[in-house]
């Protein structure tokens, strides 16, 4: 905490000088154990938030207030040219009613109550800013130290008081590494249907902030293990297909998190930040398998249309956990895609082939080459290089064709006012299909000059009116 402590001892000694205790607190303070920086900074006091915003005035930075009524004044803070978001919260002393994900809020006058009320020991510590003391009443420490992840009251409790820290549990699991108590387990596994009294907003922020971590995979184990996944999410859990005797088909949800852990991987390897569509196409590219399972002859099974039927499953589930509408359908497209590379495999790519990827990928192209590669799992070495070798390829000639043409940008070698001009109608439905006709031969053959453009338009057009017999 070097780097901060001159900001900490200036917000200490104003809420000193104000006869009020000052404590840096929760994450922050745990990531400073293990280690790490601290970025944004959350403090509590025994002020009530009307002296909270008096004393953060003081400071000349902006204040927001939107958190009042939970008793939290907000302010960001300049130190060193840079600028820290600061939250400051009155003591708590909250109470839940049962059937309501929404506390009561009543503010407190001790620390230790404070952090009782905490989801997890490891975020229940506070650094005394007055004295330099560090306050783990619940021995948070020590579980950092062990991986253990407890929570500071009974779990049955924390979690009926908010049922939203099941899911944090989660997050806390896969980010840090730790291994929950067997009461946690059990716990989760009770009150996990009490999670449906949460906004599908808070749910879904929750669980994209699990998705974009760098191992979410332990995380989403947990919340299906637990049935906490079923909640929001059932289609990943129906993922765990009964394995035939024979092994004629892979472990669908093994195979879906491994694709996720690829797909994070290449996400990195190729430069890119964090990508809630690449991780949620990820994960849930097969989720149209179990309703598409069929056993076919020999004991063999099949998921014919999964892609197809898994798209229409995601927008469903997607647009109920309230995700923004372009989210929803890049997932879509990504996951009705996601075997077109398969289909091309053997034959080989065809310049037509490769237009058609690309025209159909749209600005989803980069995506859905992660995912594609991401999705070949196989252990089987021959065949796995093989299929990045095939994809390698693909690839390079949608560079090589790229340099050649505006494959970005696929468009018929007329626009509409050539065809019309040429054609002499006005806006009817035979200028869109006379554009769809340029579209197929512009995909087929590539791009030409505008004389023969309107020659093969011309011969459309005269063919259009031998089969109308006119």
């Amino acid at each position: 905490m070097a780097p901060i402590k001159p900001l900490l001892d200036r917000l200490a000694a104003a809420f000193a000088a104000a006869d009020h205790q000052l404590y840096l607190v929760g994450g922050p303070v745990r990531d400073a154990l293990l280690g790490e920086p601290a970025s944004d900074l959350d403090f509590t006091t025994d002020a009530r938030p009307e002296a909270i915003e008096s004393i953060l005035r003081a400071f000349g930075g902006p204040i927001w207030d939107m958190g009042r009524a939970f008793g939290t004044i907000g302010s960001l803070i300049s130190h060193n040219h840079l600028d820290y978001q600061v939250e400051i919260t009155t003591f708590r002393a909250d109470a839940y009613e049962p059937e309501s994900r929404k506390p009561l809020v009543a503010f407190g006058d001790d620390i230790v109550d404070d952090l009782k009320r905490r989801d997890f020991t490891v975020n229940a510590m506070a650094l005394d800013l007055m004295t330099g003391a560090l306050v783990d009443p619940f021995h948070g420490q020590a579980d950092l130290e062990a991986q253990v992840l407890r929570t500071p009251s009974a779990p049955e409790v924390s979690f009926s008081d908010d049922p939203l820290r099941m899911m944090r549990a989660a997050r806390f699991v896969a980010r840090l590494r730790l291994v929950p108590t067997t009461g946690l387990l059990a716990a989760m596994r009770e009150l996990a249907p009490r999670l449906s009294i949460v906004s599908a907003e808070r749910i879904r922020d929750e669980f994209s902030k699990l998705l974009l971590g760098d191992h979410p995979r332990v995380g989403l184990d947990l919340l299906v293990r637990t049935g906490v996944a079923d909640v929001f999410l059932p289609e990943l859990g129906a993922l765990r297909l009964e394995i035939d005797e024979h092994h004629h088909h892979k472990d669908v949800y093994q195979h879906s998190l491994t694709v996720l852990d690829q797909a994070i991987a290449l996400e990195k390897s190729r430069g890119h930040q964090p990508d809630i569509v690449n991780r949620l196409a990820g994960l849930l590219h097969d989720i149209g398998k179990p309703r598409t399972k069929r056993l076919e002859a020999h004991g063999k099974v099949s998921f014919h249309h999964h892609d197809v039927v898994g798209a229409k499953m995601i927008r469903k589930r997607l647009t109920a956990l309230k995700y923004p509408k372009d989210v929803i359908e890049s997932v879509a497209l990504l996951v009705t895609l996601h075997l077109r590379f398969h289909g091309y495999g053997e034959a080989g790519w065809t310049d037509a082939a490769v237009r058609r990827y690309v025209r159909d990928a749209g600005p989803e192209l980069e995506r859905l080459h992660i995912l594609t590669r991401s999705d070949c799992t196989t252990r089987n070495k021959a065949k796995a290089d093989r299929l990045a070798r095939s994809y390698e390829e693909l690839e390079w000639r949608i560079d090589e064709l790229a340099n050649q043409e505006e494959l970005d940008a696929i468009r018929p070698d007329l626009d509409g006012n050539q065809i019309m001009a040429l054609l002499g109608v006005g806006p009817s439905p035979l200028i869109g299909q006379a554009y769809r006709f340029l579209l197929e031969r512009r995909l087929d053959r590539g791009p030409v000059d505008q004389a023969q453009a309107e020659a093969e338009l011309r011969q459309w057009w005269a063919d259009q009116a031998v089969g109308d017999g006119s």
